[in-house]
């Protein structure tokens, strides 16, 4: 099939049931399906977006298995569409990395670096809208290598999230604070149990409707219980 066809086929794919896209997709052509599916990240359906980042997840896997250096000009292609150069903004390309990285040890341990720095001065991301992105992809990292992630200071530089003045980035901040149990985050997690700010989160392949106080209130059980 051509690429021009799997691009078309793939949103249709992405807005079903999970299991049948991962499955379809794992019989296309892995570059096209990939370049593709990253096409469907700027896609405004949430569904086609967000499955479409577990797709990319379970593809770049396979191939780093396979081809670990076809694998990397994936993850540099990435990367370039969260420069200003690329003339893109970037949306669902930390989600993207972060899913990457979750899953295969070999790319997180060469591009971790890469997506805290953009928590860093050289690589701030300005923008509300995409630092929910970063801090999305930080907390799923942090999920399966919160050391790793430790390991490059993201805790440090997650602490000013928490006086965002957009309270979807506040709450998304102390998500990630939790997956990483870092206990100098308590004292700023009780503050925000109360928080009324509702909003939707992506985990475990399906959609969550939660509010920042609940999502503090989680991060204080992980922190705790460790």
């Amino acid at each position: 099939m051509s690429e021009r066809k799997i691009k078309k086929q793939l949103p249709g794919l992405l807005q079903g049931d999970l299991e049948t896209a991962l499955a379809e997709i794992s019989k296309l052509s892995v570059q096209p399906a990939l370049s593709g599916l990253i096409s469907c990240l700027f896609r405004t359906e949430e569904l086609i977006k967000w499955h479409a980042v577990t797709a990319i997840g379970q593809l770049m896997n396979d191939l780093a298995g396979r081809d670990i250096e076809a694998a990397r000009v994936v993850m540099r292609r990435l990367l370039w569409s969260m420069n200003e150069e690329s003339g893109g903004i970037g949306w669902g390309i930390p989600e993207a990395m972060a899913e990457i990285m979750a899953i295969n040890s070999r790319l997180a341990k060469e591009y971790a670096n890469m997506l805290v720095s953009y928590m860093r001065e050289e690589n701030y991301l300005e923008l509300p809208a995409l630092q929910r992105c970063l801090l999305w992809g930080i907390a799923r990292l942090a999920q399966v290598r919160p050391e790793l992630l430790l390991s490059y200071d993201a805790d440090g530089y997650l602490s000013d999230y928490l006086e965002s003045r957009d309270r979807t980035v506040v709450g998304l901040a102390a998500r990630a604070f939790g997956f990483l149990k870092v206990k100098d985050a308590v004292p700023h997690l009780e503050l925000l149990v109360d928080d009324p700010q509702t909003l939707r989160i992506y985990e475990d392949n399906q959609f969550i409707d939660t509010t920042v106080g609940q999502l503090a209130g989680r991060a204080l059980e992980l922190i705790t219980a460790s």
